[in-house]
């Protein structure tokens, strides 16, 4: 079972209760920042998530909230800076939203040995809780973009999204594929998250994604995905492969290696998976402990988690976050910004708001026209700053 299974409420930042709660690294002067957007300024309030992209139940069908995902993205310190989105999707009720809740102590305590917390500190951030019915819908991204600094002196932006389960009862296949595709199309990082062992279905479903990235080689010459990380909760057997990164790549590499005694479709499986993403890896993380999974009152509070699952958890998170490791998000080998994710996220949203699901050549098109998009947008706000020196230049002298 995993932990996300009896994983109680957690309310938001922006309630009440949560409010005032403390969250590790938070001070009270980062609580209230002023963007100025589009001339209007609103007020960003305490880190908490944003849903950026709804899911509408009675039609399913998916709309991106424009301004919401505007309010983050454009904010004037981090707009021009290249973008890492690290996303976790996966299975409903796997502990997905919980996982990254620790990724954001990392975040807040870079600086700090003791990222993971207090023992008796209660686990907020996304929305989690425990049960049986889904808790997250569509997709949400965390509202405060952490600015890091690379070994090489460079700065980054760095995006934590969060994706609704898939496989749940309200959902059908193309709301489930519509996520993935969007979350692993949008990310430098998919973190595809799994309960106790890679399934034959579960790659699968992957290949789903698979046939965008063909067609996009056969244009660009390029693998059009960049990280994936199979993520095993609950691992059962670390006597055949210890936990962790060495031998959840020892797995990976018998799970995704092609035989000649294979059916062809296993076979296609495979190789698709391999011709799509850069980087393929895998971790193997144990189980949280019985009284993450029966306790129905567990708040997160490590004191309560298994040693074993602290432990990997500690080498998980930097494995990912830390300075040095980090991603940085490209489309056809060329670096984006948090404004051209933006524009990515407009086109990409279009082509799935129909009744079935795109053909790969409405993708490949949907990102050639995010790439012109892009390239406006960054040509005009680089003309507006230039025509606004010119005119305060030629006040000053005329005065």
């Amino acid at each position: 079972m995993a932990e996300g299974d009896s994983l109680r409420y957690r309310t938001r930042f922006g309630s009440k209760k949560n409010q005032e709660m403390n969250h590790v690294g938070y001070s009270d002067e980062n609580y209230v920042e002023e963007i100025q957007l589009n001339s209007d300024t609103e007020v960003m309030e305490k880190p908490c998530p944003v849903q950026i992209v709804l899911a509408h139940e009675d039609d399913h069908n998916f709309e991106l909230d424009e301004k919401a995902l505007e309010s983050i993205l454009m904010q004037e310190h981090i707009r021009d800076l290249n973008v890492v989105v690290l996303s976790v999707a996966g299975a409903f009720r796997k502990g997905k939203s919980f996982l990254l809740d620790f990724m954001l102590r990392f975040m807040y305590s870079q600086s700090s040995s003791s990222w993971i917390g207090g023992d008796l500190e209660p686990l907020t951030g996304f929305t989690w809780r425990g049960g049986c019915e889904r808790e997250t819908t569509g997709i949400q991204i965390w509202n405060e973009v952490f600015v890091v600094q690379k070994p090489n002196g460079s700065k980054v932006a760095v995006i934590l999204m969060d994706t609704q389960g898939a496989f749940d009862s309200q959902s059908t296949i193309k709301d489930c594929a519509t996520v993935f595709a969007l979350s692993t199309m949008t990310s430098s990082v998919q973190v595809y998250n799994l309960s106790q062992n890679i399934q034959e279905d579960d790659l699968q479903h992957l290949q789903l994604f698979t046939e965008y990235g063909r067609l996009a080689m056969e244009e660009i010459y390029r693998k059009p995905f960049q990280t994936l990380m199979f993520l095993i909760r609950d691992w059962s057997y670390p006597y055949e492969h210890s936990y962790g990164l060495e031998g959840g790549n020892q797995f990976l590499e018998k799970r995704l290696q092609v035989k000649q005694n294979q059916h062809e479709e296993l076979q296609n499986v495979r190789k698709h998976i391999h011709s799509c993403f850069t980087n393929i890896s895998c971790f193997l993380l144990p189980h949280p402990g019985l009284k993450v999974a029966t306790n129905p009152y567990f708040d997160g509070r490590l004191a309560e988690i298994d040693d074993e699952f602290k432990k990997q958890l500690r080498e998980l998170v930097p494995l990912l976050l830390a300075p040095e490791n980090l991603v940085v998000k490209e489309i056809g080998g060329s670096k984006m910004t948090c404004r051209d994710l933006l524009e990515y996220f407009k086109a990409y949203i279009k082509i799935y708001q129909g009744e079935e699901l795109p053909h790969p050549k409405s993708m490949l098109q949907a990102t050639a026209e995010a790439n012109n998009m892009a390239a406006v947008a960054g040509a005009k706000d680089t003309y507006s700053k230039g025509m606004e020196q010119v005119c305060f230049v030629s006040e000053r002298d005329y005065v």
